[in-house]
């Protein structure tokens, strides 16, 4: 199967594309690279011609990028609630009206499977516990408002010929070759690890659903495995009931992993995300899946951190202060070309 990535060289994508590749796959990676292209390098040396990187924008992207694809993963999009309130316009035309015109596009050119990356944070504030997928959405930030959104466009397309499936991921976490310390358990160990400190925000009791990168990888190449009449037109939570936790849990389970970590309560309002996620039909469509469990990424993440893999004050590994850095250079080259052109 030929597999077009969108934000292929992102956490997610950098993880899931060699698991694709190792599946047998062919795989075309779409993105903008602000990351650098590293994230794929191992993938890239091993695989060679099993894997073509195409730098693009998936809001103008050309019909000719889906020629001969079976199957796209919709990974395209600025990730995190901060960073796309740092432009919401800008956040708007990519992560709705740029993944919206990716859904189209593949469905004219004939792509047989389409899989949304969702989040179960368009559960917002979630009225019970244990929600499903069928519970009420409540998307209480820009970046769940545009995953519900982008979720309808979806299903506007099912039954035009592409199998459409939305997977609604729980908080990730864990190693990736693009990693990121702006998600709740990798950004709580590293801090633990580098200050002895976490600071608890939102009050600590908000649930949260939390799932492993290399999970979410594995669970979508096993989407794409399944037959068409069990995934299309489906939307499923993805993750594990055993990783519902709340905040203030999460930061003694660091805790407990470097017992000297100091646990401080952020004097700010109650976080308005809330939500405690069921898993079932994730897990009766794939009752062999096994997922990490929160301890494991933990001691994961402290270890690359103690062995020097990962570097802490590496800029790209927190998306907002590396999209900021890039705004800054671009308007510092525009001034720079605008003042040579007033000098001429």
């Amino acid at each position: 199967m030929k597999v077009l990535v969108t934000g292929g060289a992102g956490y997610i994508g950098s993880t899931l594309v060699p698991i694709l590749l190792e599946a047998g796959h062919s795989v075309v990676v779409v993105d903008r690279f602000y990351f650098g292209k590293e994230t794929l390098g191992a993938a890239s040396d091993k695989f060679g011609a099993k894997l073509t990187m195409v730098q693009a924008d998936v809001r103008s992207l050309d019909e000719s990028i889906m020629a001969g694809v079976d199957a796209v993963v919709d990974l395209a999009g600025i990730s995190n609630d901060p960073s796309c309130e740092l432009d919401p316009e800008l956040t708007k035309s990519i992560n709705l009206r740029g993944n919206q015109s990716t859904m189209q596009l593949a469905q004219r050119a004939g792509v047989k499977r389409y899989v949304y990356a969702s989040s179960c944070s368009v559960y917002g504030r979630g009225e019970t516990t244990g929600l499903t997928e069928k519970s009420n959405l409540h998307p209480v930030s820009l970046y769940a408002r545009c995953k519900a959104d982008c979720e309808t466009a979806l299903f506007a397309l099912q039954g035009r010929g592409m199998c459409v499936t939305a997977l609604r991921f729980a908080t990730v976490f864990g190693l990736s070759p693009r990693m990121r310390f702006d998600l709740a358990v990798n950004v709580m160990t590293k801090n633990a690890y580098t200050q002895g400190k976490i600071t608890v925000d939102g009050g600590g009791k908000q649930w949260r659903p939390f799932v492993h990168v290399a999970d979410v990888g594995e669970t979508i190449r096993d989407i794409l495995g399944q037959p068409v009449e069990s995934v299309d037109g489906q939307v499923f939570n993805v993750g594990h009931e055993a990783n519902n936790v709340r905040v203030l849990n999460l930061a003694y389970r660091v805790r407990d992993a470097l017992p000297t970590t100091q646990i401080v309560m952020a004097p700010t309002d109650p976080d308005l995300r809330d939500y405690n996620v069921e898993f079932d039909k994730l897990h009766e469509l794939m009752p062999d899946r096994l997922f990490r469990t929160i301890d494991y990424g933990i001691q994961e993440v402290l270890g690359a951190l103690k062995s020097g893999e990962i570097d802490p004050d590496d800029r790209r590994w927190y998306t907002m202060r590396h999209y900021v850095f890039l705004s800054e250079v671009e308007r510092t080259y525009r001034q720079v070309a605008l003042d040579g052109r007033v000098l001429a």
